[in-house]
């Protein structure tokens, strides 16, 4: 509930350049996110950063989540191993306002790659070179 605000308004102009994966437990949706290979919504603010990254063959994650009551599972973990494993050349990045996800997302093989500013918020780019 907390992104659909963000997303759900320009679906239809981002439904044919994103793909959604998802984890299901007895066809309940637990984990999933947003694969883009256009600039989302959310980073609008950014957008030349966005193209260039684009333009190396990188798809941005976005709108990962994990439901509430499954987190502390390796879902995420889960989610982005399959994610890799799909596509095992692929590179990825994408960016973070909550600077404790930094340990997560190391621990899956993202590098700190630099950092942006939106509204005096600061966002952190990590990047994956694939495997």
């Amino acid at each position: 509930m907390d992104w659909q605000d963000s997303i759900l308004p320009f679906w239809d102009t981002y439904i044919h350049t994103t793909k959604c994966y998802v984890l299901q437990e007895k066809d309940k949706l637990i984990a999933g996110g947003l694969v883009f290979s256009q600039c989302p919504p959310d980073m609008l603010y950014a957008k030349e950063e966005a193209n260039t990254w684009f333009k190396n063959g990188y798809l941005y994650l976005g709108f990962i989540y994990v439901l509430e009551e499954k987190r502390g599972q390796n879902l995420g973990s889960l989610w982005l191993s399959n994610l890799k494993s799909k596509f095992p050349k692929q590179k990825y990045w994408l960016t973070i306002e909550d600077l404790g996800l930094d340990g997560f997302y190391t621990k899956n093989g993202f590098v700190k790659v630099k950092s942006l500013f939106n509204d005096n918020q600061e966002e952190i780019i990590y990047c994956f070179d694939g495997i």
